[in-house]
Order: C-alpha cells, then structure tokens, then sequence
C-alpha cells in the first residue's frame, strides 16, 4: 500500500474532520465519528462535504497537510 496523504481539517474549537486521500478518491471522517462521511472524487468536493455536515454558520475550516 502506497503512502496516504491526510489532510487535517481545524475549525474554532480544534480539529473538525480528516481528508484522506487514496487510490478510490479523498474519503472524509469528522472528527470523532466512527465512519466516514464518503469518498469524493476531488479534493474541492471532499472538502465542500466536509464543510457542509458543520454546524451552521460554522466558518470554513483551515485544512493542513500532514
């Protein structure tokens, strides 16, 4: 299995969710969830997911790297 990248995802309160990015597309995970919300095809979809289960009127989340 090749190295994954992951993304973490921080909003106002600390960590918010997880992108992970494998061979089927980038799967998100909230924070403390115990599955994932899905798998998307681009990591601008993945991310729009992501943002969209927040509470609303949550600000957009600061996406690192690791």
């Amino acid at each position: 299995m090749a190295d994954q990248t992951v993304w973490v995802a921080h909003g106002e309160t600390g960590v918010v969710g997880m992108i992970h990015q494998g061979d089927d597309g980038f799967t998100v995970t909230k924070a403390g969830a115990d599955a994932a919300l899905g798998t998307y095809p681009t990591m601008a979809v993945a991310k729009s997911a992501l943002y969209s289960a927040m509470a609303a009127g949550s600000d957009w989340p600061r996406f690192e790297q690791h």
